[in-house]
């Protein structure tokens, strides 16, 4: 099979057991990449890249697909995406304020979540469990309910003093995971850090959210590697964790951050 377009950031689903499925869209369909495990791949780069916003060729790729123009402007791109204690729209500044009501002013949660270590972090409710799948969470728990993207982010950071906001991306697709962590028990520990005016947030949930990825073999000593510096990345694919491939000798690649790229993928 060959098939070619622009990488978008493969689509999840979860299945009975929580097993995780993953779907890459390319030439117009929806490749099921679980069918794909132990067999050959090869993604070959074509040199060009897209802007997800606009179309335009661009030589760089800002903000995981925009060129510089659009990582400047769009709503998509705004610095609230990535740091939601930034976040205005609740003021009423934003770069486009239909966008905003319905991506920040949307209930939004605080969570915790297994991704090597126990790290906080914030996601729309619409994005749950989609959110902590793209991050390789093994498990996760609801901590605060937000009205928005603001008092979310506020109360990530407050929480950052004592939590990792931050993916450990080596311990994640390497499968060296903590499974002793007691999600509950971090969960609690996170509550009485928080002061009144951010606990009246508190959810009260405690059901725990876990996933199950779809991996033969785990890399032992993993390297990421980028279409930046290589233009055909190949091998066993061992398995598919975050947005992450795996292939053997090691090899990681982030089909997210590659958003924009046109690839060519045989397999």
């Amino acid at each position: 099979m060959v098939a070619k377009g622009s990488l978008k950031k493969m689509e999840v689903s979860v299945y009975e057991g929580n097993q995780i499925n993953y779907s890459l869209f390319l030439s117009g369909k929806a490749i099921n990449m679980n069918t794909l495990l132990g067999k050959y791949i090869e993604l070959k780069y074509s040199g060009t890249i897209n802007c997800i916003s606009c179309g335009t060729k661009t030589k760089k790729s800002y903000a995981q697909g925009y060129c510089y123009s659009c990582m400047q402007t769009v709503p998509e791109a705004d610095d609230c995406v990535l740091r939601p204690l930034l976040c205005r729209a609740h003021l009423g500044i934003s770069r486009d304020p239909e966008w905003a009501k319905s991506h920040c002013l949307q209930p939004h949660y605080v969570y915790l979540a297994n991704t090597g270590d126990v790290k906080v972090g914030v996601t729309r409710e619409s994005q749950i469990p989609t959110r902590w799948i793209d991050q390789g969470a093994t498990s996760a728990i609801k901590l605060c309910k937000t009205p928005n993207r603001h008092i979310a982010g506020l109360i990530e950071s407050f929480l950052s003093g004592g939590f990792s906001d931050k993916t450990q991306w080596k311990k994640m697709v390497s499968g060296k995971v903590d499974l002793s962590i007691d999600l509950l028990e971090q969960r609690e520990k996170a509550v009485l850090l928080l002061p009144g005016e951010l606990a009246r947030y508190n959810c009260n949930e405690n059901k725990i959210y876990e996933f199950q990825y779809p991996v033969i073999e785990y890399p032992q000593s993993p390297k990421t590697v980028s279409f930046d510096s290589e233009n055909i990345v190949k091998g066993k694919l061992n398995g598919i964790k975050g947005q992450y491939l795996l292939i053997d000798n090691n090899i990681a690649i982030n089909i997210r951050k590659h958003t924009g790229y046109l690839i060519e993928l045989t397999c």
